[in-house]
């Protein structure tokens, strides 16, 4: 009976790499679920053979646990097919070519082979400050800004620091940022701030080793909002392009229509970011829509989003595509149809490892462009 009983809970959990979760704690076992499917597959065959080694096992536990293995393949299986797609998808897109490998088996359980990045915290303005990760190799390079999320009301620069690593590995500095919160803060204050870390940033170029010719903006959720604005709002001396992991790009739009309640309260969440309500201060999710800010020197963009986010709609996403392709600018959306919010938290996963190769490809496209 408690073999039957795993075993089902084992099932309901592989259900979340098919449909979208609920709510907020089932949302966080779906990226479990989804990136480190072969602990969960593990588990599974442990309690599979559990029954069969005491001889007290099931036909039906048997064949739901084959079905909950299925199901948490399922995952790598659509990545393979997304892998198999993406470099020449790239490639046209870029316009350039590349012989890179998006999905690796062997990474998702040895991980990608880097050098340690020391960082250091630098006061960039007032209280705030930035955690800057140095190319490993000596010279002048890059330097990607990375702007976490947190709704704009928590988290910080040291979220996620996998893929400054990774990148610091792969010639690139990356500056990782605070930024003022919300709800004491409000937009466009997180934006102004960006402005100011670059600032500092080409203040001490010659000291960081900053090419001040080749910035990126890298945000994730609502820093992503932020890195989008920033990078639309003005033009950016030396901004190469910009990426937006699973960002609101369309405020006025996501008001509109907010997720489930049972996942967060996303109309509090943007009031407290923009001042009141959208009845109040229309013009203010207007003002921090990227979407309207697109035109036809827009600078290069990636976007990456899975389709089953709950957190933040796979619907901004599509609308910012269009108004990219609209007004003729570069761009490449990579869609992840089993994935959802923060998937990207294991870099090693099959989410982990497409959006770390289209990041890069990007990069490499962007920042050295005029040297091909």
């Amino acid at each position: 009976m408690i073999r039957l009983i795993l075993i089902i809970l084992l099932l309901l959990t592989s259900l979340l790499t098919v449909i979208k979760a609920p709510t907020y704690n089932l949302w966080k076992l779906a990226i479990a679920a989804a990136e480190f499917a072969w602990v969960f597959i593990a588990i599974t065959i442990v309690v599979l053979l559990s029954g069969f080694l005491a001889q007290r096992y099931t036909t039906t536990g048997t064949v739901l646990g084959l079905i909950a293995i299925v199901l948490f393949l399922s995952p790598l299986f659509r990545a393979y097919d997304v892998a198999s797609h993406l470099p020449k998808a790239m490639d046209k897109a870029l316009g350039d070519q590349s012989d890179a490998t998006p999905l690796n088996l062997s990474v998702i359980f040895s991980g990608y082979k880097e050098a340690p990045v020391a960082y250091k915290s630098l006061p960039y303005c007032g209280n705030l400050h930035l955690d800057f990760y140095p190319a490993i190799h000596p010279g002048n390079h890059p330097c990607i800004i990375m702007v976490h999320g947190g709704s704009w009301s928590s988290g910080n620069s040291q979220d996620l620091p996998e893929l400054n690593i990774y990148l610091a590995n792969h010639g690139y500095h990356v500056a990782a940022i605070n930024y003022r919160l919300a709800p004491q803060n409000i937009c466009p204050a997180p934006v102004e701030d960006v402005y100011q870390a670059m600032e500092y940033l080409r203040a001490h170029a010659e000291e960081l080793g900053i090419d001040t010719n080749n910035f990126v903006l890298v945000g994730r959720s609502a820093g992503a909002q932020i890195a989008l604005l920033a990078a639309y709002k003005q033009h950016v001396q030396g901004l190469k392009g910009v990426v937006d992991f699973y960002g609101p790009a369309d405020m006025v739009w996501g008001y509109s229509l907010p997720a489930s309640p049972l996942v967060m309260d996303s109309r509090k969440v943007m009031e407290n970011y923009l001042g009141g309500t959208y009845s109040a201060v229309p013009n203010n999710y207007a003002a921090s829509s990227p979407v309207e800010f697109v035109n036809k020197s827009t600078v290069p963009t990636l976007i990456i989003h899975g389709e089953h986010d709950v957190l933040v709609a796979y619907e901004h996403s599509i609308r910012l595509e269009k108004k990219l392709q609209d007004n003729g600018i570069k761009h490449f959306f990579l869609s992840l149809p089993w994935a959802t919010h923060g998937f990207d938290y294991n870099l090693k996963g099959p989410g982990g490892q497409l959006s770390t190769y289209s990041v890069l490809r990007f990069l490499q496209n962007i920042c050295y462009e005029q040297q091909s």
